[in-house]
């Protein structure tokens, strides 16, 4: 299902809805600007539905400045130190939109560009297609990007999310969704009863520009350990010196080196029953806990978004992997292929 938005004369007549739903009534629109996730409706165990993620109530509300609510994130995902990088004796200078650092593509990343979207139905599931060609320097990037982006929603309550790329030169590339959830579908509440599952036993160290200093450390003993289900407030706000660099949780967690796809993490929302699983092909996974948001921007329910009333699990490569060498490369050349598999599953279940 498809259709047009034209109240904004600049860019509205641009900007198209696309709608999945399947037999189960959930519903989840996809907009092609920014290939933004604007809405999910997923019921809680007593068959009540609400809409499980941050964001703005009317569509044209996301051209506006906001924290990449829903939005496909490229050229690549996270953070590269000092806006820079050097790829074959080249160095390569990025826009600082974050401190010191380059995040999330730059001033127009793909989470700021529209998108060309077609959308598909069968029975098994319906989704849309989004393509963009990010061009040889843009936001300072090497070689013409071409990427493919596939939203697909099954008939057993998963999201699809499927990555491909090619380029004419070679450019580093790290991909992820940015949507923040709240599975209690209460944005006034923060997400700090929520339980979270998360099966790495390291995670990446960051200095104090929240840049990785290429050590791993492990989880063990420490406030990073999901291993086994937690509420995500348990340790939050723990004296740690990774803490105090995230003002809670903004860190990747190592995850596998094998590039199949497997799950990776469970959220549980105990008072709704509603249960998120994050299956992906990724070597690692970013858990935000929304600790910036400052109360200045409206919510879809009321009120404002305030800290913590929303986490992210983007699931990506490690940042600032164009300059750790360590690290598993983000690199891609001419005659490859790049793709990724990331998967929400949604489902509930009783205390």
């Amino acid at each position: 299902m498809q259709f047009d938005n034209a109240t904004d004369k600049t860019l509205s007549y641009k900007l198209k809805t696309f709608l999945l739903t399947n037999r189960n009534g959930l519903n989840i629109e996809i907009l092609n600007y920014g290939g933004i996730i604007s809405k999910i409706l997923i019921p809680d165990r007593d068959g009540n539905f609400k809409d499980i993620v941050l964001g703005f109530n009317s569509p044209e509300a996301y051209f506006g400045e906001h924290p990449y609510f829903g939005a496909l994130i490229g050229r690549f995902a996270n953070r590269i130190a000092d806006g820079k990088f050097v790829l074959d004796n080249q160095t390569y200078t990025l826009v600082k939109n974050n401190g010191s650092n380059h995040l999330h593509g730059g001033t127009i990343g793909f989470d700021k560009v529209f998108w060309d979207a077609e959308s598909f139905e069968n029975e098994n599931e319906s989704g849309v297609v989004l393509k963009y060609v990010a061009n040889d320097m843009e936001e300072g990037y090497p070689g013409n990007l071409t990427v493919c982006v596939t939203y697909s929603l099954t008939q057993d309550n998963t999201l699809k999310v499927a990555y491909h790329a090619t380029t004419d030169k070679k450019t580093p590339i790290n991909l992820t969704q940015h949507s923040y959830f709240n599975l209690s579908g209460d944005f006034s509440s923060k997400i700090l009863d929520h339980e979270l599952t998360l099966n790495a036993d390291e995670f990446l160290e960051l200095n104090e520009n929240q840049i990785p200093t290429g050590k791993y450390l492990e989880v063990a003993n420490s406030p990073f350990d999901f291993r086994t289900p937690k509420p995500i407030g348990k340790d939050i706000d723990k004296n740690n010196t990774q803490l105090a660099i995230g003002k809670g949780y903004d860190h990747c967690w190592v995850l596998k080196k094998d590039n199949k796809l497997a799950k990776i993490a469970e959220v549980y929302h105990p008072k709704s029953g509603r249960v998120l699983e994050v299956l992906t092909s990724e070597p690692g996974v970013q858990l935000y806990t929304a600790n910036f948001l400052d109360n200045t921007i409206s919510a879809k329910t009321g009120g404002t978004y305030g800290a913590r009333s929303g986490f992210c699990l983007e699931t990506q490569h490690y940042p600032d992997s164009p300059n750790q060498t360590h690290f598993p490369t983000t690199l891609l050349g001419p005659g490859h292929t790049f793709t990724s598999e990331t998967w929400f599953r949604f489902s509930t279940k009783n205390n």
